[in-house]
């Protein structure tokens, strides 16, 4: 199945937001949708469906325990990803995490740091790591966007850097940072540049809208990648049905 589901948290509560908004301030940011519902009640309905693979995304302070509730709630079935770094990385594993996902802990100061990155593989293991590559464009090139997409690093997303990546970690996280919560499309010019040259398994976040543009990424990946559907999801306020999707990979 390529569709991944996901979990955002944001100050405890499951949200969907402008990913453009977020910014060292906290509480300062656009909502799409804030859930009554809690992190677990997601995590198990999407063990009730079968739906695996998917990703709870701390953003920012304050999510850790309805994190962990939501990972509890489906063992084995979530990654997670936030502030992750060798020393809590066990804790979210023992916890129920698939998976640990990290993007600012190996890049910082605008930099990739390879003996951080080194130090998470050898703590968690290759095959329990995720590598976040949050995606921004610039001059005509894509580069990772770090500190809850705050910071534009100078790490490039181009096919040899991927490839030296894939080396430490199981899968890639791409989430299209410039349209990210804004339902506008699909970036397409992103899509068709990791398609090229994705070594490893790969989840693209950002902008799917419709089925339709569930269509056009099956298309321009030839079904290669897995991809997820944040604000227009029924589940958090939007008109794509989840039913509708479940159908749609099941045929």
């Amino acid at each position: 199945m390529l569709f991944r589901p996901c979990i955002d948290l944001h100050n405890g509560q499951v949200k969907q937001i402008v990913g453009s908004s977020i910014t060292s301030e906290n509480d300062k940011v656009v909502e799409n949708f804030v859930s009554s519902h809690s992190a677990a009640h997601y995590a198990a309905l999407f063990q009730e469906k079968q739906v695996s693979g998917g990703h709870v995304i701390m953003l920012g302070p304050g999510n850790e325990q309805a994190a962990k509730e939501a990972l509890q709630a489906y063992p084995g079935g979530l990654q997670i990803g936030g502030g992750i770094n060798p020393e809590n990385a066990a804790a979210y594993l023992e916890a129920g995490a698939s998976h640990v996902i990290v993007t600012s802990y190996i890049f910082h100061d605008g930099i990739l740091d390879e003996d951080r990155l080194r130090k998470i593989t050898e703590t968690v293991g290759k095959d329990r790591l995720v590598i976040d590559l949050s995606c921004t464009y610039h001059d005509g090139k894509w580069f990772v966007a770090t500190d809850r997409w705050t910071k534009r690093s100078d790490f490039e997303v181009n096919a040899a850097n991927l490839t030296a990546l894939a080396a430490y970690c199981d899968e890639f996280l791409i989430h299209a940072v410039d349209v990210e919560g804004k339902q506008n499309g699909i970036q397409e010019e992103l899509v068709r540049h990791l398609a090229a040259h994705m070594p490893v398994i790969a989840t693209y976040a950002g902008g799917i809208r419709s089925l339709e543009d569930i269509d056009l990424f099956r298309k321009l990946t030839n079904h290669n990648m897995c991809y997820t559907i944040g604000s227009a999801l029924d589940l958090f306020g939007g008109n794509v049905s989840l039913a509708d999707v479940l159908t749609k990979e099941n045929n």
